[in-house]
């Protein structure tokens, strides 16, 4: 196994994980309380300035997961599914809510946003406790 490539997937998953139990708790459930007249321009704000964090992480994420996934080990398989269903939860469920607010709140997707990432906050959490365990088998 390449260890530059887990250590490199296994920092950008630790980030991930704190970032997103963030995201999760604090982040997502704000968004409640944002008044209408301001909220176009927040989730504006929201959606520029965390793609910015949250983007170049996945990309090295899925980028390292990838080549990870070529040393057969079955852990490195679940972890490269992991951070697929990351990415179809991302673009297929978190996306589409926030391109809805993007017009204007709604607290109906509000709450499906705050529900359905919990898909992301879960995987990120499982995966890096994969990743945690492997380490210190290593």
């Amino acid at each position: 196994m390449n260890m530059m490539m887990f250590n490199i997937q296994y920092a950008v998953s630790l980030c991930l994980l704190g970032l997103i139990w963030v995201v999760q708790l604090v982040h997502y459930p704000s968004f409640r309380y944002v008044e209408p007249s301001a909220f176009v321009d927040f989730e504006k704000f929201h959606s520029r300035s965390i793609s910015l964090i949250v983007m170049p992480l996945m990309i090295g994420e899925l980028i390292t997961a990838f080549w990870l996934f070529s040393t057969n080990n079955i852990f490195l398989v679940i972890n490269l599914v992991c951070v697929v269903l990351v990415w179809l939860s991302t673009f297929l469920l978190s996306v589409p809510c926030h391109h809805h607010l993007s017009k204007g709140k709604d607290s109906l997707i509000i709450e499906r946003l705050i529900k359905t990432n919990w898909i992301r906050t879960i995987l990120w959490s499982f995966k890096f406790g994969i990743l945690f365990w492997l380490q210190t088998h290593l």
